[in-house]
């Protein structure tokens, strides 16, 4: 939908997909560096970075420690901080989910019960499918990584610095990182801007594609210049 103006470019993170693990443990630092070599790959010098989830964090720390790598963010569903409810056991939470893989489950087995537990409730089963097909390529040892990778998040004290034009969206629904998680985010960065998604739970991209695309379309169009 954005391609028409912009030049689109997805990755599969270290361990995921296509791409060759990173190094043991994971962090978000090595996903940072990560992240910026592939802009060094594409000839990019600065570009806006779009964020979902655990994305939402990469690109947290990518403008942290690349800031001029970065012209603009955009942060969907995602939170300053692992566990900022303060609810969450880290190691309880890694290991309810490094439990199946031990067991010998893949991320295909896991995919169709974790993403319904996230997705909104009027979530249609053609997003479910799409975002399983999604998780169904990522290798088990990739998963693995990033989960015990996520625990180590938080960004809190630092978003301050983040100096950039950034939009913060997220599910009305979301559970998984709820709006108080995004409200946080916007009102540390300054000048964020924020939006909720009405009806839409943590696979907001997928749920309500063109509210998402509508609201980045219009952040791009003000932040950077287009392709065409």
């Amino acid at each position: 939908s954005l391609a028409g103006s912009w030049r689109c470019v997805a990755w599969d993170m270290p361990g995921y997909g296509a791409s060759r693990p990173g190094p043991v443990p994971l962090t978000f630092t090595a996903l940072a560096d990560a992240a910026a070599d592939l802009l060094d790959t594409l000839g990019a010098t600065a570009v806006p970075v779009v964020g979902l989830s655990m994305g939402g964090m990469i690109a947290l720390h990518l403008a942290l420690r690349y800031p001029g790598r970065v012209s603009s963010l955009a942060l969907l569903d995602t939170s300053p901080a692992f566990g900022l409810d303060g609810t969450t056991d880290p190691g309880a939470w890694a290991a309810l989910r490094l439990g199946p893989l031990e067991r010998g489950e893949t991320p295909a087995d896991m995919a169709p019960r974790v993403l319904r537990s996230v997705a909104g409730p009027q979530a249609p089963e053609a997003v479910i499918t799409e975002a399983v097909a999604a998780m169904a390529r990522i290798p088990s040892s990739g998963l693995a990584a990033a989960v015990r990778c996520l625990p180590s998040h938080d960004v809190r004290d630092r978003l301050g610095e983040i100096g950039c034009p950034t939009l913060v969206v997220v599910g009305e629904l979301d559970a998984e990182t709820p709006p108080a998680y995004s409200l946080h985010l916007a009102n540390g960065i300054p000048g964020a801007g924020y939006a909720e998604i009405p009806g839409a739970g943590h696979l907001s991209n997928l749920e309500a594609p063109d509210e998402v695309n509508a609201l980045l379309a219009g952040f791009l169009s003000t932040t950077t210049l287009s392709t065409d």
